[in-house]
């Protein structure tokens, strides 16, 4: 791992987790970990499971249906990161429907 990855945290919605994993994959890193789940009355909660204080975090999530759930999971996902004290939160949305 090169010194311009230390830094870096990759995480993955619940949409497409595969395609994070071939990003990491490419970039030689292993995506980070985090829960992610939904209570029976449809609430989701986002819970990282690694360090990310000052770090720069991507969260993976395409817009596949139900695209509602999607976008709200990944907005979740930023509220977490930020609340988490990550230094840069960047979204990558590789399918916006």
């Amino acid at each position: 791992m090169t010194n311009e990855l230390v830094d870096l945290a990759i995480f993955s919605g619940r949409t497409y987790p595969a395609f994070t994993e071939a990003i990491c994959s490419h970039l030689g890193m292993k995506p980070g970990e985090a829960d992610i789940f939904e209570f029976a009355n449809e609430n989701i909660f986002v819970r990282y499971q690694e360090n990310i204080r000052s770090r720069d975090v991507f969260l993976v999530q395409p817009f596949f249906p139900p695209v509602s759930t999607s976008i709200l999971e990944l907005l979740i996902m930023i509220d977490a990161a930020r609340r988490a004290s990550a230094g840069r939160i960047t979204a990558v949305i590789p399918y916006y429907a």
